[in-house]
């Protein structure tokens, strides 16, 4: 993965121009309602910038995965709190076309300094397939383009990539600059010791990033799900615990590697251990602790015990830079939460350290936990952190004018 030079929000002359600008606005909804508006305000300080230099701001986004329209994937309720944290009118133009006579004619209308919001992109089915007339039906409203959504940078849509070949430039905006100059500095310039933590189901899930840190982290740390085919490609037995049999040859081959590399690459040497996984998921059951090579054939573990939670902090610790992806159990459930409640824990007592954590499960316990303020850096795309991980270049990003 090339470091990225692309042009941001402040290398365009915007004052007078339509800006035309995709954010993240996937917020969580019920009945209507927004439950947290991270996403919103995450995209407030390229709004504002906008907004302040004069230009006609006109926002986008998807919520949600709708198979066609949809009056409860409406983006109206984020319409309307837009205008509060903003402290302005917010047009809403709810064309279920997007862009649509009602677009048209709120965009034709606009003032410097206003801000229109189209409706749902994914009301357009050519949108997840970066088709080209809704490429072209946003590029004729705008002058500009800033992509700000990170969460979808890993996806050619219309909207994040299709939309940037009709503008006459196109640029990050302040959430996407930062996110780019976290990860990368992280991954291809890190301070170190580089520690990278990474956990979650599924060893497939993570197979390329595995493969690509490799050769940047000093330690790699495997907790989660994902750890007990490790586990069982060193021989131990794992009992009724999560595994991918298929898998387990590149286990062997990836600690191999390892050492081959001189990365220093930590399994759980205890697990919290109980008879079958919990149902409902935050139901309480019988657990208990036991040594990783000591798991029963008739129990799971679902969750890193208390000296490998030690261990794992301790390399923490000593980290000059951490990146975190995925929990280190069934986070869901407080009984097997302690492991990821841990990992973030010591991450936040290294004030040291560059701390980026890679979106998902793992934002969202450094937040329930009150530690985000204690983070270097949260990222906003789950699914797009772990591509960038990989040392893939993300399309969404890649679509930028060159600087």
């Amino acid at each position: 993965m090339k470091k990225f030079n692309k042009m941001t929000v402040e290398d365009l002359d915007v004052a007078g121009k339509r800006v035309l600008v995709r954010c993240d606005f996937n917020v969580p909804l019920k009945e209507g309602v927004i439950t947290d508006d991270t996403r919103i305000t995450a995209a407030l300080p390229t709004i504002q910038y906008l907004i302040d230099k004069g230009a006609k701001v006109i926002l986008c986004s998807h919520l949600g995965k709708p198979k066609a329209v949809d009056a409860k994937f409406s983006l109206a309720p984020v319409a309307v709190r837009l205008a509060e944290v903003l402290g302005k009118d917010v047009v809403f133009a709810d064309d279920d076309t997007v862009v649509g006579d009602n677009a048209r004619k709120a965009v034709a209308e606009m003032k410097d300094g206003d801000v229109v919001l189209l409706q749902n992109t994914r009301f357009r089915p050519e949108e997840t397939k970066n088709g080209e007339e809704f490429s072209k039906d946003l590029g004729s409203i705008a002058d500009l383009f800033v992509n700000d959504a990170f969460g979808s940078a890993h996806r050619a849509h219309c909207s994040t990539v299709g939309v940037a070949s009709y503008v006459d430039a196109s640029a990050n905006g302040y959430l996407m600059a930062k996110e780019v100059k976290f990860l990368s500095d992280a991954v291809e310039d890190p301070v170190r010791p580089f520690v990278t933590i990474l956990g979650g189901a599924k060893v497939a899930d993570k197979l390329a990033v595995i493969e690509n840190l490799l050769t940047k982290a000093d330690t790699i740390i495997i907790g989660g799900g994902m750890s007990y085919t490790f586990l069982k490609a060193k021989g131990l037995e794992i009992g009724t615990s999560l595994v991918d049999n298929e898998k387990i040859d590149y286990c062997k081959d990836m600690m191999e590697r390892a050492e081959k590399n001189g990365v220093k690459l930590l399994l759980p040497v205890d697990c919290v251990i109980a008879k079958s996984f919990p149902d409902p998921i935050d139901a309480p059951v019988d657990c208990s602790v036991v040594a990783s090579e000591a798991i029963p054939a008739d129990m799971m573990s679902l969750d890193i015990g208390p000296a490998t939670q030690e261990l794992f902090a301790k390399e923490i610790a000593s980290a000059k830079t951490v990146v975190w992806n995925g929990p280190m159990g069934v986070a869901e459930n407080p009984l097997f939460a302690k492991g990821t409640d841990s990992i973030a824990k010591a991450m936040s007592e290294n004030q040291e350290a560059i701390t980026v954590i890679g979106g998902g499960d793992s934002a969202a316990a450094v937040k329930k936990l009150g530690y985000a303020d204690k983070m270097s850096h949260i990222s906003t795309g789950g699914g797009a952190s772990l591509e960038f991980l990989e040392g893939k270049d993300l399309p969404g990003i890649v679509a930028m004018t060159d600087k």
